[in-house]
């Protein structure tokens, strides 16, 4: 009975160990699992930051042509305000 209890005894420090490295695998395993999901929406936002980018070109676009029709505006105002006084002179 001496020899059971001293194998029990003996085993003790290895069954702690084993819990040890079955925590550690459990650890990375859940780690590992957190980076490929990091680096999905890592993936995910670089596609959206890209179209982002990609709107917001063309909203540059947008508003420099939008800044263009409105000076072309102003001119078309100026000369059909001076076609109409030019009408008014007339005095027909």
């Amino acid at each position: 009975m001496a020899k059971t209890a001293t194998r029990s005894v003996d085993l003790e420090p290895i069954d702690r160990l084993e819990e040890k490295v079955k925590l550690l695998v459990s650890l990375v395993d859940r780690l590992k699992a957190d980076q490929a999901r990091a680096a999905d929406e890592n993936q995910r936002l670089s596609r959206e930051l890209d179209a982002l980018r990609g709107r917001l070109s063309a909203s540059d676009g947008l508003a420099s042509e939008l800044s263009t029709l409105k000076e072309e505006r102003d001119v078309i105002r100026t000369r059909v305000s001076d076609m109409l006084e030019q009408l008014e002179a007339l005095n027909l």
